[in-house]
């Protein structure tokens, strides 16, 4: 106990650490998003930033006036300044309307053609101005002076080089207050990060969304649950009517049982299951079977032959051999399967205790369905009922069958060519003797009275047992839908109800 204590212990604790390191995976991965929403929107603003500030004023050409010292002791006109860079000295006056009452950088303006043009200054030119000694600049506002001019920063190198020094206009008029700019790579730069962050957010809520759906959908599989099964259930019925009007099957089974027999030095192959249909013939094997044409393996230890393959015997041409077989043979057909088909299974390959576990009822169903099975081909079969340590009530024998409270003596005889042995042949046969019905779990006495008559080395009879019991040779598992799932054939099928 102690063991199986420190065990679960240990469980949990990889259950709980398991759940932390989910939650911290969890918050890490948010935070990366945050991390990263965080960076696109300070890269977004930034580039909105530096882009606005470069981007104040269109580029302009210019000429900036030179001092007396650097021409040679001749002092920049607008006329010479025409020449040098339009060609032509009577385009003066576009230069002097371009710039008039244009502030510079010592105060003064140019309002008169004839003004004397100061060192520094600098003069906006035509558009097809060219020549060495046009720079450009920056267009950055209106000017302050007297006229309509517009102020310009220049790109030029300082006056300690060869070129003139640069000047700006830093008296530009103030934006208007009720406009908003917002430049185009920031807006871009925010949406982006938005979208980032709904995908994000998406990426790591994924696991709530798919667990609300999933308890969306479970809620729905539960308003529909009632009618589910009833109709459920009206299908378990109608396969019950069917197997009770249907002997035509089970011949049919027991002839192709007959195939297997032994005879003329051929020893018996042993068949656990049978289905029976239109097509043809499937069996359940030992692994270590193999059978000749027209049979063919379709996987495992499961082997089909078709219909036309070769004839079922009948009562008829069997002859003794069938009525051998029938008397020693027990198949019972458990329910349907997929295809609506029914399974047989042979009661004397059990050899001893069959246990049904999972929804009690459904394993009850069973139990009583190859009690059904039993009293049409064996009446007359003894069936002692225990009831269990569950107080469930008793399984009630069908007619046909013959309840004994008592077992006589002779009837505990145990089985020719075994006494006393615990070791049985998995594929041995072992005529149904007697059955020993439980309809819940076996009481420490039940269990011991269940050992000696349908244990190893006891009186032969074969166990139904609805619940867990050890030393079980067949375990089968039911489930609410009535189901039963039968590990050693490999199948699940419908049970009747």
């Amino acid at each position: 106990m102690g063991g199986k204590i420190m065990m679960k212990g240990v469980g949990a604790t990889r259950r709980q650490r398991h759940s932390v390191s989910g939650a911290g995976r969890g918050r890490r991965t948010a935070l990366r998003a945050l991390v990263v929403v965080l960076l696109g929107l300070w890269a977004a603003l930034g580039v909105g930033t530096l882009t606005a500030g470069a981007a104040d004023g269109d580029i302009v050409k210019v000429f900036v006036v030179r001092d007396p010292a650097q021409t040679g002791g001749q002092a920049d006109t607008l006329q010479s300044i025409a020449t040098s860079t339009l060609g032509d000295a009577n385009r003066s006056g576009e230069i002097f309307d371009l710039n008039r009452g244009q502030a510079q950088q010592d105060g003064a303006s140019l309002n008169d053609p004839g003004d004397v043009l100061h060192p520094g200054w600098i003069l906006r030119l035509p558009p097809d101005a060219s020549g060495p000694d046009v720079q450009q600049a920056k267009e950055t506002g209106t000017g302050t002076g007297t006229g309509t001019g517009t102020g310009t920063q220049n790109t030029a190198p300082p006056a300690a080089s060869s070129a003139p020094p640069a000047a700006g206009n830093t008296a530009g008029a103030p934006a208007d207050p009720d406009t908003v700019s917002i430049p185009l790579p920031a807006v871009l730069g925010v949406l982006g990060a938005i979208v980032l962050a709904l995908v994000t957010a998406g990426i790591v809520g994924r696991r709530h969304v798919r667990r609300a759906f999933a308890a969306l959908g479970r809620r729905l599989r539960k308003f529909g649950d009632p009618a589910r099964r009833k109709r459920r259930l009206q299908f378990r019925r109608a396969v019950t009517s069917r197997f009770a009007s249907d002997a035509d099957s089970v011949r049919g089974a027991y002839g192709v049982l007959a195939e297997f027999a032994a005879r003329k030095g051929k020893r018996e192959t042993p068949v656990h299951a049978l289905r029976v249909d239109s097509g043809g013939v499937t069996a359940w094997l030992p692994s270590s079977e193999e059978i000749p044409t027209p049979w063919q393996n379709v996987g495992g230890t499961l082997w089909r032959r078709p219909a036309g393959a070769a004839s079922w015997l009948t009562p008829g041409s069997a002859g003794t051999d069938l009525e051998t077989l029938v008397a020693s043979a027990c198949l019972v057909r458990v329910g349907t399967d997929d295809d609506g088909e029914p399974v047989f299974v042979d009661l004397s390959r059990l050899d001893g205790t069959l246990s049904v576990t999972g929804d009690h009822a459904v394993a009850r169903d069973v139990v009583s369905g190859l009690l059904a099975e039993v009293a049409r081909t064996r009446p007359g079969l003894p069936v002692s009922v225990l009831r269990g340590t569950d107080g469930a009530p008793p399984i009630p024998v069908p007619q046909g069958l013959e309840e004994v409270t008592r077992i006589d003596e002779g009837l505990r005889s145990p089985r020719p060519g075994s006494p006393g042995s615990t070791v049985r042949a998995a594929a041995s046969r072992r005529p149904v003797k007697g059955l020993v019905v439980m309809a819940g779990t076996p009481t420490d006495r039940e269990a011991a009275e269940l050992l000696a008559l349908c244990g190893p080395g006891g009186a032969g009879w074969t166990g139904l047992v609805c619940g867990e019991v050890g030393g079980a040779h067949w375990r089968w598992r039911t489930d609410a839908d009535g189901n039963v799932d039968i590990p050693v054939l490999g199948v699940t099928l419908t049970v009747p109800a």
